[in-house]
């Protein structure tokens, strides 16, 4: 690292709010699980998260301690690097992440449902015992590389292509708006073959041929790397492509498992954001009383509390779903457009109610609003899921 890290004297002061006892719905492990990553997160992210996202740098240092902390593939099996853990562990996993900043939750999200899921989920046998142990612990870092550059919310339009060659396929194409791929050692990549029937597979970064430029000037997820993937005549072994899996249904049930975090992790800013302005309104005075004093701010504050606890009945629901393995795709869609939305508006009017002070770095609501500026299109755009709520209730299919 170039640069010396400088850690905040201020302090996490961050207090949970749980209007409706949520907690009460939650096991004793997943309570477990989530207070450790609170702490984690307090000691470790909030003390030097602003300088990073400052310096548009990525702390990549912490994917030891997302490891350690199990923030990588929670509800996988722990012979494959996962916790062993369920859905709902896996949620308040992200939604404590993600209170700390969403690029840290995106650092884990790619890791665990995009890169080990997909490896579990669809991999031989030995390319699981290969990779998603180490996954697991941190020692390797992954990235998914689906988008293309001119192909974001229709991925069955993709060009990158793969040609068989033998033992092997030739890898061509480029991927774009990849969280960690300028850091990651391997690559879960979709391509189609020469069929048009699109496959997945494992791209080492040494492999000749590939490339992972950063992408830079950035406004939004400023402590989380993006960049490129770009292929040209890769050479990648048979014995890394996944076997069976054909057609988007792969990558899509990848997607889902993302969404399914990301609804989580979206509360998790918006808790933070409520948070910050709760205790600055009991605290500073204009006009001769406390701003919490005053009927409009008990407005926002009431209102955001209220959005809040809608959305954690509605994540908590999701999970209990999830682990049922009822959940569908159009009721992740549901909940990921939900509560990011609701998450950028509290963040919104968080910001105006701490005044001048809300845009400066002395508080998180700034940041908080930047990086859900990106939360609210990745994984989906804002409509693209509104419109799958609509063909899912309708019947018919906006986007043909």
């Amino acid at each position: 690292m170039s640069q010396e890290i400088k850690k905040s004297s201020k302090s996490d002061l961050y207090e949970h709010h749980d209007y409706y006892l949520m907690d009460e719905l939650l096991s004793e492990d997943h309570l477990l699980a989530r207070d450790a990553v609170r702490q984690w997160v307090k000691q470790e992210v909030s003390p030097i998260i602003e300088d990073y996202a400052n310096r548009a740098a990525c702390p990549v240092h912490l994917f030891k301690g997302l490891a350690e902390v199990g923030a990588f593939g929670p509800s996988l099996p722990v012979e494959y690097g996962g916790g062993g853990m369920d859905e709902i562990a896996y949620g308040v996993i992200m939604q404590e992440l993600e209170r700390g900043d969403s690029g840290i939750r995106s650092m884990a999200s790619v890791q665990g449902s995009l890169v080990m899921y997909p490896i579990f989920k669809y991999a031989s046998e030995e390319q699981k015992r290969k990779y998603l142990p180490k996954l697991g612990a941190g020692e390797l870092i992954g990235c998914f590389g689906l988008t293309e550059p001119d192909h974001g919310s229709n991925p069955a339009g993709m060009i990158s292509n793969i040609k068989d060659d033998g033992d092997a396929f030739i890898l061509n194409g480029a991927k774009m708006w990849i969280t960690n791929s300028p850091v990651a050692d391997i690559a879960v990549v979709w391509a189609k073959d020469e069929e048009g029937k699109i496959r997945g597979m494992v791209v080492e970064k040494d492999m000749k041929g590939f490339s992972a430029p950063e992408i830079h000037g950035k406004w939004s997820l400023r402590a989380s790397v993006t960049g490129e993937l770009i292929f040209e005549d890769v050479r990648v072994p048979k014995a890394n492509v996944f076997p069976e899996i054909r057609g988007l249904r792969g990558p899509l049930s990848c997607l889902s498992k993302a969404r399914y975090g990301i609804a989580w992790g979206a509360i998790g800013a918006a808790l933070d954001c409520y948070d910050t302005a709760l205790r600055y309104t009991k605290e500073r005075e204009q006009f001769g009383k406390k701003l919490a004093q005053f009927q409009l701010t008990q407005k926002k504050l009431a209102e955001m509390i209220t959005e809040i606890t809608k959305a954690q009945l509605l994540t908590w629901r999701l999970g209990s779903l999830a682990n049922e393995g009822r959940a569908t795709p159009a009721q992740i869609s549901m909940a990921k457009r939900n509560n990011v939305n609701m998450a950028i508006h509290i963040a919104r009017e968080a910001r105006q109610m701490l005044g001048g002070m809300g845009i400066t770095g002395e508080y998180p609501i700034m940041r908080h609003s930047m990086n859900l500026e990106s939360v609210i299109t990745y994984e989906g755009t804002h409509d693209v899921h509104l419109l799958i709520t609509g063909h899912d209730v309708t019947g018919f299919n906006a986007f043909s």
